[in-house]
């Protein structure tokens, strides 16, 4: 399965991470570990969705909606 997920920073409640992986669990722990770039200034990282996909395509082009301009909108609307 890959998953695109959503993430909201426990520390700045304004900052929040959209994201795509195949194993969510080590992914969540990756972030809250200061393992990536961006979201190593605002842990802890909370999950507040996560929706699976059986085709990774799907599951890319799905991230890449929710990052777009009409994509935060839905998002923001629908799934924080």
């Amino acid at each position: 399965m890959h998953y695109v997920y959503l993430l909201q920073s426990e520390s700045a409640a304004d900052q929040r991470y959209i994201g795509v992986t195949s194993d969510l669990r080590q992914r969540l722990v990756e972030h809250n570990a200061g393992k990536s770039a961006y979201t190593s200034k605002f842990v802890p990282w909370t999950l507040v969705t996560y929706i699976a996909f059986s085709d990774e395509r799907k599951a890319t082009a799905f991230e890449i909606y929710l990052k777009s301009g009409s994509g935060h909108a839905f998002a923001r609307k629908r799934l924080w």
